[in-house]
């Protein structure tokens, strides 16, 4: 037995010498690395839903196709990632004193208009002063804001700005696009409006005029190239075309057709047919556009509204998926909070409230409400019945939700009577006076990447404010106070978060989506990238990136495999 063992681990060594062996005179494995790396050139053509209207960025506010363009054309001071926190755009740095009143910025050197002239802190200047003009028409809000706002341009490269009281927000007020002094300043405020500038434009963005496309007196399109002396990147692609068209069917026929590679906005009625084109690829953003249902907790006539429990069961009662679903055609996320998700602020261990009919038909139970066995509306003992009115905008989104909503509701035993109206009427009529019972209504928090929850929930805000809800909640509103003015993020953030908690205990308004922003382009345009959005016009924070040719290496890189060590025993 002893010189059979011997004889096997003879056997077995040969083997594992032989095995050693051939591995080592096996030929070279080689991998192949192929790299495709960015080249410049090509023309990207994309298609805007509307019409041109002016290219500047002052004046783009009622026009989502201008701000698409001018977007490309202009910079701000400052811009903000997909989590809402600032970057410097024009400027390079800054510094905020410790009071919070005083901010001061250094901007970039090499920062040039399009045609050659640097950029310096008397473009920023004049730009504000046009803002603050009462002969030109900037938002009322924004007016009155730049005017309790010094500005100084401490030399060509170095501005400061001092504050009446320390407020966190403020950098938000510093993404509107600057315009060239040297080549405005003659020209009235009242005048601008109507200035050559605006078919013509010279900014200091990745890419600069180069011509329109019209026939017949009318504008069809608009043509930028490049600008090679851009302070960032310079962009791959030389030019950038954009081409309007009046509806988002009429766009996907050029694409169809081969007019145009993108498509700047797809809605739900063209979705399905988009998503059947296999060689567009879709990209989608969450924007801060939040449906929700105000309550109105200040009404004497429906107490019950005052009851968290009450309105916590309101919204487990609401089957917040399926409105996404077949309302939103699957283009909206489930609102939690009334600051956005994936920002900076937002509490991501926030309690979720999940659709359960069964809970919520306990918790009313439990605030004393009777379900009756045969169905209809819940009373309570003194034979109050939940039952109120909601009023809504006039349109097909928001009378779908309402219609959905009112039948969920339904299934509680809660009776309610829709009433659509136009969105002025809505306005003045029931939010401003508190007048309504409840509200569908949508919080457009677009171009606001801070989320400053402060003018719809605080305290101070229920009289003349829009704190519509008129919820009085002291702590809740601490939070709020502490968060507008300190410029430290982290207490920022925790200020937040801890509002973000007490508004899901007391619920004072029904959080129900956000809506999402599809676009689309085709494969073949590469180095596309979007996150969350807080306008359309974001998705071209990345254009720098995209490109359509690449630069394959001719020969391959090699990398051989790994040699195997030979070791005997």
């Amino acid at each position: 037995m002893k010189r059979l063992r011997w004889q096997i681990l003879i056997v077995v060594l040969a083997l594992v010498v032989i095995a050693g062996l051939l591995l080592w005179q096996q030929p070279e494995v080689v991998q192949q690395v192929v790299t495709v790396q960015p080249a410049t050139g090509g023309i990207y053509t994309e298609a805007l839903i509307g019409s041109f209207g002016r290219l500047n960025p002052l004046l783009n506010d009622y026009n989502p196709a201008d701000r698409d363009v001018n977007k490309l054309l202009f910079n701000g001071l400052v811009r903000f990632d997909d989590r809402g926190l600032p970057l410097g755009d024009l400027v390079e740095s800054w510094g905020i004193s410790q009071d919070g009143t005083i901010y001061n910025f250094s901007m970039r050197d090499n920062a040039t208009w399009h045609d050659g002239k640097p950029v310096t802190s008397e473009d920023v200047v004049f730009t504000i002063d046009i803002m603050r003009s009462e002969e030109f028409p900037s938002p009322p809000d924004i007016r009155e804001f730049w005017k309790e706002i010094e500005v100084i341009d401490l030399d060509d490269k170095t501005l400061q700005f001092k504050l009446p009281d320390p407020f966190a927000p403020f950098l938000d007020y510093l993404t509107f696009g600057i315009l060239p002094k040297h080549l405005l300043e003659d020209i009235p405020p009242s005048e601008l409006v109507d200035a050559k500038f605006n078919q013509q434009p010279v900014g200091s963005g990745p890419y600069r005029f180069d011509h329109l496309i019209s026939e017949g007196g009318q504008i069809d399109g608009i043509v930028l190239s490049a600008y090679d002396e851009y302070f960032l990147d310079r962009p791959f692609i030389d030019q950038v075309v954009f081409l309007y068209y009046p509806d988002s069917e009429s766009a996907l026929e050029a694409y169809r057709e081969g007019e145009v590679m993108g498509i700047g906005q797809v809605d739900h009625g063209i979705l399905g047919e988009v998503l059947k084109e296999p060689d567009l690829n879709m990209y989608t953003g969450r924007l801060p556009l939040l449906s929700l249902v105000y309550l109105n907790l200040d009404n004497s006539e429906l107490s019950f509204l005052q009851d968290s429990t009450i309105r916590r069961a309101l919204l487990m009662g609401i089957n917040r998926q399926r409105l996404i679903n077949d309302v939103f055609s699957g283009q909206a996320v489930i609102a939690d909070s009334p600051i956005p998700p994936g920002t900076w602020a937002h509490y991501d261990e926030l309690e979720r409230v999940h659709y359960d009919l069964s809970s919520a038909i306990n918790l009313l139970r439990e605030a004393g409400y009777t379900i009756p066995a045969e169905g209809g509306s819940v009373r309570r003992k003194d034979n109050e019945a939940l039952s109120f009115e909601m009023v809504h905008p006039d349109d097909p989104i928001n009378s779908a939700l309402a219609e959905a909503i009112k039948d969920d509701w339904s299934k509680l035993g809660v009776e309610v009577e829709t009433k659509p109206v136009d969105y002025e009427t809505l306005l003045s009529d029931y939010l401003e006076p508190r007048t309504y019972q409840s509200a569908l209504v949508s919080l457009n928090l677009t171009r606001t990447p801070d989320p400053d929850p402060y003018p719809f929930w605080d305290q101070a805000q229920i009289i003349g404010g829009q704190n519509y809800a008129g919820w009085d909640d002291r702590q809740a509103s601490e939070y709020l106070e502490q968060a507008r003015i300190t410029a430290d993020t982290g207490e920022r953030t925790r200020a937040y978060r801890n509002f973000q908690v007490r508004f899901t205990q007391e619920m004072p308004a029904l959080p129900l989506v956000y809506s999402v922003f599809s676009y689309v382009v085709d494969e073949q345009v590469l180095g596309v990238s979007m996150g969350p959005l807080f306008d359309p016009s974001d998705r071209f924070g990345t254009i720098t990136s995209w490109f359509l040719l690449a630069n394959r290496p001719s020969a391959p890189e090699t990398t051989p495999a790994e040699t195997p060590t030979e070791t005997l025993p």
